[in-house]
């Protein structure tokens, strides 16, 4: 069965946006009116007598943010308001909401457009290894520093590496087994969380009771999901997302599952697998029919290898063959690379994104790539360089931030990344689609 994102959904992430937006508007008048205030106090204190030296210095930092609100052009991320009170202007004096007499601009308002923006993380786990930094902290704790790049695109995708609940039966035979609160998948949601791949070697570490669980808490809080279901008609099923006049579809398969009887099949609930291709082609083909875009989020590859297998190169063309127009890789832990085929991209890995890692091994690099698609699935990607610090993904800059994308060019497939992060097919010039 294709789902779609509901109208409230899209409204509640216009809404977060149009609060994020206008407390950076209110917090930029307010720095203006205290530079207004100093810059006569200091005036005044100059005719009072004051020596010359002590003046506004002229060109400094506080005068750039006034007039560039977006402040210095160093791609780092600010954290930013998550749960603002809505705009008293939105509702009546009893209560009811108003119409929006915003521009039509505001991102994830299913307005046509040309192209849409499309971003993705790699594997998740809000609970496990770092529930002690969670309750700590507060389960939107791992979002403080890359909120902007997880708000803005309109569809914010991931992979969930574990079962949801506080219930279930742990899985019996398995090295690791995982389990998260449902108290994470609220501040997920609200970090720009859209839909999220449930086809992981995790989805059942919990039993069938678990990955009902999951499914169940996920609608409750909003959140999209893919890659498992009561039978294989239901976990192969995409989830269809609406946003500027397109339609993307989410594909979820996984490579990599404990056991057989986990499978998904015509009479038996469990994941979406792809040790074979022929159902996932299947899958793809029949989106395809009705989406503008088609995404498949794939768990396979081998653990801590920076390079896939042949294999898998050789299922991810079948996927773009059969219509997919980004495939998005998960499970290794560490980055790997790109590769182009036929016009269409394959990220083969993104890492960790929410996890306890070193920082200082390659399982801590990650990072958010972003892509921008128009309707004939022709899309320019960039990688926004990060690194997982306390279980916090953090932008890395300078240095570091190029010595992760000249790693990422050299395990990449006939592309380089440029020191922006935009990945350019070699012999090509980067081209808007």
């Amino acid at each position: 069965m294709t789902l779609s994102r509901s109208e409230s959904r899209q409204k509640e992430k216009a809404q977060r946006e149009k609060r994020r937006r206008r407390t950076l508007s209110i917090s930029i008048v307010l720095i203006g009116t205290l530079l207004v205030v100093a810059a006569l106090g200091l005036t005044w204190g100059s005719k009072a007598g004051l020596p010359d030296w002590f003046s506004w210095p002229g060109g400094g930092a506080e005068q750039a943010l006034v007039n560039d609100p977006d402040g210095p052009d160093d791609g780092a991320a600010s954290p930013e308001p998550t749960d603002l009170p809505d705009d008293p202007a939105s509702t009546d004096e009893e209560g009811n909401e108003e119409p929006d007499a915003s521009p039509p601009a505001e991102e994830g308002t299913g307005e046509m457009s040309e192209l849409i923006s499309l971003s993705f993380v790699g594997d998740m786990m809000p609970g496990e290894y770092i529930n002690r930094i969670l309750l700590e902290k507060g389960y939107d704790f791992p979002y403080q520093k890359v909120l902007l790049y997880l708000s803005e695109p309109d569809i914010m995708a991931g992979n969930l590496e574990l079962p949801i609940t506080t219930r279930g039966t742990p899985i019996e035979g398995t090295p690791y087994v995982h389990k998260g609160s449902p108290e994470a998948l609220p501040p997920l949601r609200d970090a720009g969380f859209d839909v999220l791949s449930l086809a992981n070697n995790h989805a059942l570490d919990q039993g069938l009771e678990g990955m009902h669980d999951t499914m169940k808490h996920l609608q409750e809080a909003g959140i999209g999901y893919m890659g498992v279901g009561n039978n294989d008609a239901e976990a192969f099923a995409p989830y269809v997302m609406e946003a500027r006049g397109f339609k993307v579809a989410y594909i979820g398969v996984s490579g990599v599952i404990p056991y057989t009887h986990l499978k998904a099949d015509r009479n038996t609930p469990g994941i979406a697998e792809t040790y074979e291709t022929k159902r996932t082609v299947a899958a793809i083909a029949s989106a395809k029919e009705d989406a503008d875009l088609v995404i498949v989020m794939v768990h396979w590859g081998e653990d801590a290898a920076d390079k896939p297998k042949n294999l898998h190169r050789n299922y991810a063309r079948e996927y773009i063959d059969a219509g997919a127009d980004i495939v998005i890789g998960s499970h290794p832990h560490v980055l790997q690379g790109f590769e182009n085929y036929k016009g269409k991209w394959i990220a083969y890995s993104l890492g960790n994104f929410v996890y306890a890692t070193n920082p200082k091994s390659p399982q801590g690099d990650t990072g958010v790539l972003d892509a921008v698609c128009n309707k004939a699935g022709e899309c320019t990607l960039k990688f926004n360089p990060m690194n997982v610090i306390g279980s916090q993904p953090t932008p890395l800059e300078g240095e570091a931030k190029q010595q992760l994308l000249e790693r990422l060019s050299s395990i990449s497939f006939g592309v380089t990344l440029d020191s922006e992060g935009s990945v350019i097919q070699q012999g090509t010039a980067a081209k808007a689609p």
